[in-house]
């Protein structure tokens, strides 16, 4: 299907908008019209340029506060129409929007609006220009799309439509079963949005807070399958009025944008996307540092062994258990301190998996490759973290392990199984595209969004796992851009026994984060343990979190770079990531970086 985008969901210039959405694929635009008033470029320029760009005007917005007014009122209405139908013409754009009156002049009277907007559909047809009705949330007598569709359907102007705008049906929690009685053919236009689920006024709900289809709490698809059951068959337009969207930069929004009306496409099966390909598996972590040594310390103490080293490449292999991690060193690093780089996720078809990734418009990283290194599939997620798509042990398939050399060095025993799960911190801008961008790309399941109390504000979490949890990933976006524990990732290593591993950890040299005392006294009320347990995990700074299925005990290693690892054991099918704790664990990240906890 066609798709468009209401230029009002993009930031920048009219230019930089229409650019943006010719560069991420979309087929045409709606032009508002505030950016046009605010274009120095005449309206034949403007269509000229959007027919360089291979996109069309589909739709000029808004026209408001038409309807069910005075006639004295409406004359001035009208003689405003004609200067915009002229203006359209001039633009090539064949279809108004025209909102529901939120005019303390209108009145609530049907037969009123449908006799005025057939008057204005008749001038519209003269200037070849259609009008679509479209219902207001916050209309002042019309504020449904069923109303709406009513009053097209009593003017019976060929030149009169409707607009069906999700978030205007589905923030009113009315049921958009009822569209399938409107004929395909007076459905002039459709607007698609998703938004949180909020308790709040709908204008600022809508005004502020919507989002692109798959990103919010809205059943877009449910919607969108009912509208095509009419034989709709215009474009499928975003219109998302969003504070963030409108500060990040235009290119990457489009790209998102355009991304969720593909995976909106397929989930109602209008699109012929590659099959989802779920990874299976964390292959390894690729963390890149300009200083080896203190991370290489840490990797020690933790029980890691260097277990292979690249044959042309900076880069070392560590390994504990099925645990592995990649020290990268080389010349392009970045100087600003040790980093989570990339990740190699275990996939059963890593070919499959780049196919999907690239009709969904993932980047597709260039590799330098030597002959004879394996060949891998790679993409940047929305954050620019690199995805390997790996097959670590199948013979039938290349290894990426064929590229290392062994260094000798004899493995310590194993005391971690693997890894457990990854956090991310995400850019401000990008973490709802993130949350989509690992759904529809990888495949993976999204869980809630939740918030985390910070020492500076509030910081929100999203995981992402595949079905078995082999594979989890924390998205996190902090409340304090100036941070840097806010804004450090973090590796999460599986063990059995955890007082052991942070025993073993500390027998080694290595720093675990102090907790402070004032926790364990609430663990102590809250919970009931065995004699000693909790004293040991006060020595030790462990956390303990309980929910419906299990338990999970955590503790945390000191921060190299924006980097820090942590233990975790899972008992009984726990299935979090102690969000409880996150306060703790942050402010005590805080302070134990500033000096603080000298004795606990």
């Amino acid at each position: 299907m066609r798709t468009s985008i209401a230029t009002v969901s993009l930031s920048g210039s009219l230019t930089e908008k229409l650019t943006a959405a010719a560069r991420a694929g979309f087929d045409g635009v709606e032009i508002f019209e505030n950016d046009l008033l605010a274009s120095p470029l005449a309206p034949e320029e403007i269509r000229a340029r959007c027919a360089d760009l291979g996109l069309t005007i589909d739709l000029f917005q808004p026209m408001r506060d038409i309807e069910a007014v005075p006639e004295a009122e409406f004359a001035r209405n009208l003689r405003r129409a004609r200067h915009k139908f002229e203006l359209m013409r001039r633009l090539g754009a064949e279809t108004v929007l025209v909102c529901s009156s939120v005019s303390p002049q209108a009145v609530d009277d049907d037969a009123l609006a449908a006799e005025q907007l057939s008057r204005l559909a008749d001038l519209a047809r003269e200037s070849g220009v259609r009008v679509a009705y479209e219902a207001l949330a916050w209309g002042r007598h019309v504020s449904t799309y069923d109303h709406a569709w009513r009053i097209v359907e009593s003017a019976g102007h060929p030149a009169l439509g409707t607009c069906l705008d999700s978030f205007h049906i589905l923030s009113r929690g009315t049921d958009p079963k009822g569209i399938e009685d409107i004929p395909g053919e007076k459905i002039f236009f459709l607007q698609l949005a998703d938004a949180p689920l909020l308790a709040m006024d709908v204008l600022q709900w809508s005004r502020h807070y919507r989002c692109f289809p798959g990103q919010g709490g809205f059943d877009v698809a449910g919607l969108l399958r009912h509208v095509l059951r009419t034989g709709y068959d215009g474009p499928l337009s975003l219109e998302v009025f969003n504070d963030v969207f409108r500060q990040a930069a235009a290119g990457p929004t489009a790209v998102d944008a355009r991304r969720s009306l593909l995976v909106l496409q397929e989930t109602v099966g209008r699109a012929p996307l590659p099959e989802p390909v779920v990874p299976t598996g964390v292959a390894f972590a690729e963390l890149v540092t300009p200083d080896a040594e203190p991370l290489t310390t840490l990797l020690g103490a933790l029980g890691f062994t260097r277990a292979a080293r690249h044959r042309g490449k900076p880069v070392d292999l560590w390994e504990q258990g099925d645990a592995r991690i990649l020290v990268n060193t080389g010349a392009a690093v970045r100087r600003d301190g040790t980093q989570l780089a990339a990740i190699g996720l275990e996939s059963p078809d890593p070919a499959g998996a780049a196919r999907r990734a690239e009709a969904l418009l993932a980047p597709v990283l260039p590799r330098r490759r030597a002959p004879g290194d394996a060949p891998l599939d790679a993409v940047a997620a929305p954050d620019g973290t690199e995805l390997f798509f790996c097959a670590t042990g199948r013979p039938d398939l290349p290894d990426w392990r064929s590229d290392f050399e062994d260094t000798g060095q004899a493995p310590e025993p194993a005391h971690l199984r693997g890894i457990d799960h990854l956090a991310l911190t995400q850019p401000w801008h990008h973490f709802d595209e993130a949350a989509l961008f690992h759904r529809g790309v990888l495949g993976l399941t999204a869980q809630e969004s939740v918030d985390v109390a910070d020492p500076y504000g509030l910081m929100r979490s999203r995981a992402v796992t595949n079905p078995d949890g082999s594979v989890r990933i924390a998205l996190t976006v902090g409340a304090a851009p100036t941070d840097d524990t806010v804004h450090a990732q973090h590796i999460a290593l599986a063990t059995d026994d955890v007082v052991a591993s942070a025993r073993r950890f500390r027998e080694a040299g290595g720093t675990l984060l102090p907790v402070p005392a004032n926790y364990y006294d609430d663990l102590a009320a809250r919970f009931e343990f065995a004699d000693g347990e909790l004293e040991t995990y006060r020595d030790l700074g462990i956390l303990y979190d309980r929910d419906a299925h299990g338990v999970f005990r955590h503790c945390y290693t000191r921060t190299v770079g924006r980097v820090f690892f942590e233990l975790v054991q899972r008992d009984d099918g726990y299935r979090g990531y102690g969000a409880a704790n996150a306060p703790v664990r942050l402010a005590a990240q805080h302070t134990f970086s500033r000096g603080g906890f000298a004795v606990v």
